[in-house]
């Protein structure tokens, strides 16, 4: 057939989407919440810097529909579109520009009502009319949507916490599972100095203050900041050390 791919191609593009979707990206997402939605976003910059490192031939087109780098439907809103390449074949895929609340932008403010479940009436909210800066936001996310497409980071939207062959990391909520108190003190072996304080404010998020499980977690914290911080200053200490041991 003419599209059937030769062994020897089918080595080298099978390996590496195996590859890419065993990566853990968690240390370069945001979580961004919008009433009880919580929705996790890779930093686009580190996902394309990692893309190429690991497929040099890499490349991405933004699709434009009459000179403009988004299709608009007056109704529906905005489409942005975007091609990539790992150097072996072209994926493509497709993200709404959307507020902060994920509803589709369009040309005019429009509004939509919530259910209020503490009084039991509804709210009024308002999406604001699309930016450029929204569509350049789109277009970023979207980016790396077609990344995931080759792996890297695609268990994010399958709602996962972790890549393949991983175990449970500490400090990540997983979208629907909350990981036990116990993994994420166990995962606490992975925290360094720089990380210090991401693990605590994900702590914070999983259990919030005052509960139980944030006081057995707080003192596992503050010992491994401890050993943390005296082992930065046995580092910096270390060339007095090893000169003094000379006499």
């Amino acid at each position: 057939m003419e599209n059937e791919l030769h062994p020897i191609e089918t080595l080298i593009i099978e390996p590496t989407f195996s590859k890419l979707c065993k990566i853990d990206v968690s240390d370069y997402t945001e979580t961004k919440k919008s009433g009880n939605t919580e929705l996790t976003y890779l930093s686009w910059a580190w996902a394309w810097k990692k893309f190429k490192e690991e497929c040099p031939q890499a490349d991405y087109e933004i699709v434009h529909w009459d000179g403009k780098p988004y299709l608009f439907d007056e109704d529906l809103g905005y489409m942005v579109e975007t091609r990539m390449t790992d150097g072996q074949e072209w994926k493509t895929m497709w993200l709404p520009v959307m507020n902060g609340a994920n509803k589709a932008m369009k040309n005019k403010p429009y509004t939509y009502t919530v259910k209020n479940y503490k009084t039991g009436g509804t709210d009024e909210k308002t999406v604001e009319a699309a930016t450029m800066f929204d569509i350049n936001t789109a277009i970023m996310r979207c980016l790396v949507k077609n990344i995931g497409m080759f792996g890297l980071g695609l268990y994010i939207y399958a709602g996962e916490d972790l890549p393949e062959g991983e175990t449970v990391k500490a400090g990540i909520k997983a979208r629907y599972e909350k990981p036990s108190i116990e993994t994420v003190v166990a995962g606490m072996d992975k925290m360094t100095k720089d990380t210090v304080m991401k693990f605590y404010a994900k702590a914070i998020d999983l259990y919030g203050k005052e509960t139980p499980e944030y006081k057995q977690w707080i003192k596992a914290w503050k010992d491994k900041k401890e050993q943390l911080e005296q082992d930065a200053i046995k580092q910096d200490l270390k060339p007095e050390l090893d000169a003094l041991a000379q006499y």
